[in-house]
């Protein structure tokens, strides 16, 4: 959610600007009043859309793994993952900040009803008029004039004159249906109260509306008694943020502006094509930022312990499970360098479910499948299909039955699962001097990057930078279509083994470059780099 808060205010912000250097000058006043609505839609509704055509970032066709390479003294021990069993974790206190975003929108919307509230009472206790589908409304002892859908509210002490000039503004207001505009950012106030960019939309629309119905006035009115209407006297104005006021101090200078100047010449109205290219670059922002954030460096830092659960055997998957399953699913749909490890401890009938990232060394007794949907996507799952470990538990014939069928039930499952191959490129990139299979060559691949990093690391660099423990640095590099490293980047605790793993992956020899179809390519390759400082 905070996420999407921040994109909308960002993409709110761009628009904004645009607006006031390109249009806001301009006396297209209906053709900036739809730039103002639209772009406020397309804001909200922007974060949203994913077009999977524009995520070229990194191509996971060509995407490649290298396996960790250990700097220093890596523990030899494997280590089992552990995994513990899901528990809801109650906040005590209130004054989260959702609980904040909350309690304004109660707020807003109580100001709203008061608001319309009021407004209402103006209906209800002054009388009123039809004029076709307008209703006037006369408010007694007042000079008050504005607008609220079909009804016009004037003040009975408003003089003949101004009174027939307010009624034509009023009109056009009516007729335009303005009040729909505001109505539709009051409920932004009310849902996005925190956010100033709203505000400012809201006051911008408003201006705009006043810009239009005097445009339509003066038509059929001498512009010099318009502004002696406007200038005559210091009007009261309702503070209520959703009607269409006729005398508002803050905006008479601006409408006497804009009635006084001259109209902007149609080929002004290309300025609006400069919107094309923003919204083009949000949506591939919008549709590429996953990417950027899960599948390129960095992924040690997302919480994946919130995929984590267990189920005993005859259990439902309901209520919080049932959640932490959706999220777990979606999860390992999108992102396609995490895997699912899937552990049966059949002596205490649970199935124990984990997301990882597939850097990490998968336990021997698991083996590898691919989970398939009906709608085209797949995640992959590493399970112990056998039981490897002979269980301490002294079992029944019937539960030794029973445990095998369920067993069967579960390979049943994903009994038409693929193998994923380790990469769809007909050729990768050969490390100089590697020969033999396809296999071979990859393995050599391999080998002989992770004897160079280990080789010309400078082991030196954690005492100089006080460093202590197990170290991680995520690298990412491409070898382009001649055979060169190139886009060199990498992500670690600190600058400095940031800097060093960049210097030695720069040092890497020439390849043989990637083939794919025939043609040389450019292949994105990933290192993760455990450098196990020693005491």
């Amino acid at each position: 959610m905070l996420h999407y808060i921040i994109q909308t205010v960002a993409f709110q912000f761009f628009f904004l600007i645009i607006y006031d250097v390109f249009l806001r000058k301009e006396t297209f006043f209906n053709w900036n009043r739809a730039y103002l609505l639209v772009t406020t839609i397309l804001s909200l509704v922007i974060p949203f859309i994913k077009i999977s055509s524009f995520k070229t970032i990194i191509s996971q066709n060509y995407m490649i793994n290298l396996p960790e390479v250990f700097i220093g003294k890596p523990t030899e021990t494997a280590i089992s993952p552990i995994t513990l069993e899901p528990t809801l974790v109650v906040e005590n206190s209130f004054w989260t900040w959702e609980s904040i975003i909350y309690l304004g929108i109660g707020i807003a919307t109580i100001v709203f009803i008061y608001k319309l509230i009021k407004l209402l009472q103006l209906l209800y206790k002054n009388p009123k008029e039809r004029i076709d589908n307008i209703f006037i409304v006369n408010l007694m002892k007042s000079n008050v004039a504005f607008s609220f859908f079909n009804y016009v509210f004037l003040g009975e002490q408003l003089k003949k004159e101004q009174r027939a000039a307010v009624l034509k503004h009023e009109m056009v207001h009516v007729k335009q249906k303005h009040t729909l505009d505001l109505l539709f950012f009051e409920l932004l106030r009310i849902l996005f109260w925190f956010n100033p960019l709203i505000y400012i939309y809201q006051s911008k629309i408003l201006s705009l509306h006043e810009f239009i119905a005097d445009d339509q006035a003066v038509k059929t009115q001498d512009k010099s008694q318009y502004y002696q209407s406007l200038l005559s006297q210091v009007f009261e104005t309702k503070n209520i943020s959703f009607i269409n006021p006729f005398f508002k101090q803050s905006l008479i200078k601006k409408r006497i502006v804009m009635l006084s100047k001259s109209k902007s010449k149609r080929v002004n109205l290309l300025k609006y094509v400069i919107i094309a290219p923003v919204i083009l670059g949000m949506l591939i922002y919008v549709s590429c930022e996953k990417e950027a954030l899960t599948d390129e460096i960095g992924q040690e830092n997302l919480e994946l312990s919130q995929y984590s659960y267990s189920l005993k055997k005859g259990e439902k998957m309901v209520g919080d499970k049932k959640e932490i399953h959706t999220k777990y699913e979606d999860f390992l749909k999108k992102n396609k360098d995490y895997v699912s490890w899937t552990q049966i401890d059949r002596s205490n009938d649970l199935v124990s479910y984990s997301v990882h990232h597939i850097t990490e060394k998968v336990p021997e007794n698991l083996s590898k499948s691919e989970v398939n949907f009906p709608d085209g996507s797949s995640y992959t799952i590493y399970i112990n299909w056998t039981n490897s470990a002979k269980s301490e538990v002294k079992e029944t014939e019937e539960s030794k039955r029973q445990k095998e069928k369920e067993l069967l039930k579960l390979k049943e499952e994903y009994k038409n699962a693929l193998e994923v191959p380790f990469s769809i490129i007909d050729e990768v990139p050969l490390f100089p001097g590697c020969e033999g299979s396809n296999k071979e060559q990859k393995k050599c691949m391999s080998m002989n990057v992770s004897k160079h990093v280990n080789i010309n690391f400078n082991t030196k660099l954690a005492k100089e930078l006080g460093l202590k423990g197990r170290q991680r640095i995520n690298v990412i590099f491409k070898i382009d279509k001649n055979g060169d490293v190139i886009d060199v980047r990498s992500r670690a605790k600190h600058p400095g083994l940031e800097a060093e793993a960049i210097r030695v992956i720069n040092t890497l020899p020439k390849f043989k470059p990637g083939i794919h179809n025939g043609k040389t390519v450019n292949v994105p390759y990933s290192l993760p780099i455990i450098f196990q400082v020693t005491e």
